[in-house]
């Protein structure tokens, strides 16, 4: 895979994004199927299994709404935001048990593909669902534009959604994975599918308090995979699917390890304590600063 935003120009998902989806939603519905307590707490989390089930399965819900270009709204795209909207919609949905939340989980993510290709072969109209059909979700609606839909972080395509959608269930999924002492369903695979969507989201989640006056290069290159370059000047951030030329620091970083650091789930010291990752160039110091230039919604 040489950059990180790479798609299909006919308008389909990128090759092997729909597997992944399927195959995540079903791994995930595999740790939850015949979960008796969903009570137990989820590790750095303020939420039990269930309550995480749940945000999964309306999440995966919103996903398939603005992908059959049903109008929703979520929050305005920072973090607080989208807390406060991730609490109002649990509160308004009881469902707490595995195996109904395992189904939903799972049924959404066919949403999703089954909403895509409609669109994709121009079988439904512009509006979505059936004629007079009104879109329906927290705080009411979102336009879309030619080829993108205004999701709770911004316009992007929905093969970029695609990839927002196995990016949010393989952050949640680990979660419910270590809650209940389960094997997780990131690999190297899915890593790579998300990269469209962590690249696309960079610039919106750069947490401008600690890039305050910042110039510098960096070239993140995943081990054996995917490359792409993030450039701050002056605080402003860029990122692009090629490095730069003479970045200040090279990031070598285990994709597993990748993942799990641009969703907040570890830090940098303890991976590379591991040796999974890796920093060189003129100023490779900067790699243990790079994960606290982002605030993860």
């Amino acid at each position: 895979m040489e950059s990180a935003t790479g798609r299909d120009a006919r308008g389909t998902l990128p090759e092997g994004l729909g597997d992944a989806l399927r195959a995540t939603a079903e791994d995930i519905a595999t740790v939850l199927r015949g979960v008796a307590d969903t009570s137990v707490p989820v590790p750095r989390s303020e939420w039990t299994v269930g309550e995480a089930a749940a945000h999964l399965a309306q999440a995966n819900e919103l996903m398939a709404d603005l992908a059959a270009g049903r109008e929703r709204r979520y929050g305005d795209g920072t973090p607080q935001s989208l807390a406060a909207a991730n609490e109002r919609a649990l509160a308004e949905f009881g469902e707490r048990a595995a195996g109904p939340l395992a189904e939903l989980i799972v049924r959404h993510t066919d949403a999703y593909l089954m909403a895509f290709e409609r669109r994709a072969t121009g079988s439904v109209g512009t509006g979505g669902g059936k004629a007079g059909e009104t879109g329906r979700g927290i705080g009411g609606g979102t336009g879309e534009t030619a080829g993108t839909v205004v999701t709770p972080l911004g316009p992007m395509s929905r093969e970029v959604l695609g990839s927002y959608l196995l990016t949010h269930m393989l952050g949640h999924g680990y979660d419910l994975a270590r809650a209940l002492g389960r094997p997780h369903m990131i690999d190297r695979t899915r890593v790579e599918l998300s990269l469209p969507f962590l690249v696309a989201a960079m610039p919106r989640v750069t947490d401008v308090t600690t890039t305050a006056r910042l110039t510098a290069s960096y070239a993140i290159r995943l081990w054996g995979g995917a490359r792409f370059g993030v450039t701050f000047t002056d605080g402003a951030v860029t990122v692009t699917p090629r490095p730069p030329a003479r970045p200040d620091c090279t990031i070598l970083i285990e994709p597993v390890t990748f993942l799990l650091m641009a969703l907040g789930r570890i830090g940098p010291n303890g991976a590379m304590a591991r040796g999974r990752v890796f920093a060189r160039g003129r100023k490779p110091w900067l790699a243990l600063r790079f994960p606290g230039l982002f605030k993860a919604p």
